[in-house]
């Protein structure tokens, strides 16, 4: 038995994504959260900020030997709202917030960008993510 060689022509359809305006949306957002965040720095009972992209990080804290504590705290608070989010089905988590003893943490994403704003326990944390937000 004798097999016929089949041929097969494929059409290979090519799609360029023109990744600047991207980039660009990215960097403007960027830059305007930065621009909102030193606004905020200057609050009352903001102890500090942190703000990461894809690309980059930028981090802002009164006391500079707890920053590893901070980022840590920030890391997994994000990691933990998306858990919930799952478990739950809560859908995507906008913001968080975590009180602690003397503490507060606010946690949000926008778009491609995380931050994490860490104030003493009395402050305005809803003042905070309302300046953020517009």
């Amino acid at each position: 038995m004798t097999t016929k060689k089949k041929k097969f022509s494929e059409t290979v359809t090519t799609i360029i994504v023109d990744d600047e305006t991207t980039e660009n949306n990215s960097d403007q957002n960027s830059t305007n959260l930065r621009a909102s965040l030193k606004k905020i720095r200057k609050f009352s009972g903001v102890i500090g900020y942190i703000l990461k992209d894809s690309s980059s990080a930028t981090i802002d804290i009164e006391d500079p030997e707890k920053t590893v504590e901070y980022a840590l705290l920030a890391s997994q608070a994000f990691g933990s709202s998306e858990k919930f989010g799952e478990l739950f089905d809560l859908g995507t988590i906008e913001n968080t917030l975590i009180e602690c003893r003397d503490l507060k943490v606010l946690c949000a994403a926008f778009g491609e960008s995380t931050i994490s704003i860490f104030m003493e326990k009395d402050a305005d944390h809803a003042e905070i993510l309302r300046k953020i937000s517009s």
